[in-house]
């Protein structure tokens, strides 16, 4: 057992990677975790170092061994199967993901969180923080990223500072959840705009289920963060269900609430960028996984859904 301890060695909040994998067999092999990749005359072996990874997500073409997800549980890595270029998720047994088993998660952030759930007006509020927060996220990397602000995504911008002015304030006199999607829904295709006329994409209209390179970059990146963000609700231990905004009509959707507030500032500049670039989905992904660690993504999101589950928990008698 002390060798399933050491894999948690590394905090979820400080892991580097995510891997899409596809036409390999992940297995386990001398106490590690693999990727087998069969080649014409040699087959192949990879490492996946799964005590700084967050996600695996398993495209066309694989299988995955029993002893190996036996490993990827006990160092915490989350697990979706997908289909080609990581979407869409097609099976898991929590929402969305193959979610590793302990009882030994903290319980403070699901108490917090519960405690206000049930009120609506308490969970508009926690609505309105997540996208305040984002918000604030996007005006913060935009104003520093060089390589961002080299290809036009800059917040000083004109037409970008139009898109963000008075944004706080329609958020935080937004009278219901409905306002507050409509106002997300608005800010997002003002960005899509404006991030089209930067890459010089005319006609650049949003389909999910488009064949076009930078709708599918944008696909491919947001699931890069909903694994992020279904990483996080499962360390904190809060179950993806209770929603605060998208859980109208999707079970899972607190994994999409928490995923928005780095998917504009991270995902979308990105993806149309490299859809200029023409460059291969492989070039995007690791782009997409470079971003979120130089800006600390995965860290901010934790920090995040920390402080507000943490503002309506009252510890009592001894500290959890």
């Amino acid at each position: 057992m002390e060798q399933l301890t050491d894999l948690k060695a590394i905090l979820h909040s400080k892991r580097a990677n995510i891997y899409y994998l596809e036409k390999c067999r992940v297995m386990q092999k001398d106490g590690r975790v693999l990727y087998l990749t069969e080649a014409k005359n040699e087959n192949q072996y990879w490492n996946i170092p799964i005590a700084n990874t967050t996600v695996v997500l398993l495209g066309t073409g694989t299988s995955l061994t029993q002893a190996a997800m036996r490993m990827l549980s006990s160092a915490g890595v989350l697990v979706g199967f997908c289909g080609g270029g990581g979407t869409p998720l097609l099976a898991s047994t929590e929402i969305e993901w193959l979610s590793p088993q302990s009882e030994y998660r903290p319980t403070e952030y699901v108490q917090g969180w519960m405690s206000f759930w049930f009120d609506e007006n308490k969970r508009l509020e926690a609505a309105k923080q997540l996208q305040i927060s984002r918000i604030q996220f996007m005006q913060t990397v935009w104003s520093k990223d060089r390589d961002l602000m080299a290809e036009g995504f800059n917040s000083q911008d004109e037409d970008i500072a139009n898109a963000l002015n008075n944004i706080q304030a329609r958020i935080s006199n937004a009278a219901k959840v409905g306002n507050l999607l409509q106002i997300e829904a608005d800010l997002t295709k003002r960005l899509y705009k404006i991030a089209a006329n930067r890459t010089k994409q005319q006609g650049f209209v949003r389909e999910r289920d488009s064949t076009d390179i930078a709708n599918d970059f944008l696909n491919h990146g947001n699931y890069l963060a909903y694994g992020l963000a279904a990483t996080t609700l499962w360390v904190l231990g809060i179950p993806h269900g209770f929603a605060v905004m998208h859980g109208k009509t999707r079970r899972g959707a607190l994994v999409f609430d928490v995923a928005d507030l780095i998917k504009d500032t991270l995902v979308l500049p990105w993806a149309f960028i490299c859809a200029k670039e023409n460059a291969t989905e492989q070039e995007f992904r690791q782009q997409c996984l470079q971003a979120f660690t130089d800006h600390k993504a995965l860290d901010f999101m934790f920090n995040q859904v920390k402080e507000i589950a943490l503002q309506h928990h009252e510890l009592k008698g001894d500290a959890v």
